[in-house]
């Protein structure tokens, strides 16, 4: 992993006094962050009982798990992805060919045979100094294919058909959702709101997508038909909510909430909990207590097969 690049970025965006936001300039501080000192837990949540597992607790920062049909959990650590076995608790790495600076944008195909992955692009030329690029691998392992090759482009989730990605990207002032077909193509912008739209995830039923936006001046859920109609705001409260996950079962969303205001920011290293909303009633609950975490808790799908656990990620800094 070269760290020096990464950090290069991070302060070229201080410098440039481009406004401080979104899971690209959080993401970059994470992979350049000196991890020793932080311990993962990788952990479950069953969302009737409350009952929290921990899978594993492991130095470094891990991020970000996807829950596989075939029972393991996928999770990113210090640019490379994952396999974590629910079975055995081991961790194996997927190979991921050249591409080795992945962030915390990953989740999986509908099937379970893709992974989409979201890396820091090193070898494509641009004018800009930061290039991130969207790619899917097979879950078993191989040579990733490029979806787009836009400067700015993040993945955040896949049509319940799997043919289509939902991502983040255009300009760095004014992130907003997206969609593209798998096969690639021409992107088509489904926000155009000032301020960040970002985290789009799809419903299961394909009808909606969920993703958060800024426009309202503090951060909360929404959600949109998947054409970009009907932009409806679904959460009114004092946190900063992000990261909107819909149930396989269609019957929840799960989200992450900062319980501080944290503007356009996701940081790490902040008191956050995760809630659940029934998108019916538009009524939420906890089903955490508050946890030390943020970036990298959640950040992309992590419902269990079943619809009764999510996967979450909380942490210790020494």
């Amino acid at each position: 992993m070269k760290k020096f690049n990464q950090r290069t970025i991070y302060f070229h965006f201080l410098k440039s006094g481009a406004p401080v936001f979104f899971c690209l300039f959080l993401s970059v501080a994470s992979i350049a962050q000196h991890v020793h000192d932080t311990t993962s837990y990788i952990q479950t949540v069953d969302i009737k009982t409350g009952k929290i597992d921990t899978v594993l607790s492991v130095k470094g920062r891990y991020e970000a798990p996807n829950w596989h049909p075939d029972n393991f959990l996928v999770v990113n650590f210090n640019g490379k992805i994952y396999k974590l076995s629910l079975a055995d608790k081991q961790l194996t790495e997927i190979n991921t060919g050249s591409v080795n600076q992945i962030m915390d944008d990953h989740g999986l195909s509908p099937d379970g045979k893709w992974i989409a992955i979201t890396s820091f692009d090193m070898n494509t030329p641009s004018q800009k100094l930061y290039k991130f690029s969207m790619y899917i691998v097979p879950s078993e392992g191989g040579e990733p294919r490029k979806i787009i090759s836009q400067d700015l482009s993040f993945w955040h989730g896949w049509s319940p058909d799997g043919r289509t990605i939902a991502y983040c990207g255009g300009e760095f002032t004014n992130l907003d959702v997206y969609t593209i077909p798998v096969e690639g193509g021409a992107p088509k912008r489904l926000t155009d709101a000032q301020g960040l739209d970002d985290g789009p995830d799809y419903s299961r039923d394909g009808k909606y997508i969920y993703f958060h936006s800024y426009r309202s001046g503090r951060m909360q859920i929404w959600r949109m038909r998947t054409d970009g109609s009907q932009q409806e705001q679904m959460t009114f409260d004092e946190n900063a909510n992000w990261f909107p996950h819909p149930s396989p079962s269609n019957k929840w969303v799960a989200y992450i909430a900062y319980t501080t205001d944290e503007k356009q920011n996701h940081p790490f290293g902040k008191n956050v909990k995760l809630r659940l909303m029934d998108p019916k009633t538009k009524v939420v609950k906890d089903i955490t207590p508050v946890f030390y975490g943020g970036a990298g808790t959640i950040n992309t799908p992590s419902w269990s097969p079943d619809s009764r656990k999510v996967a979450f990620v909380s942490y210790v800094v020494n």
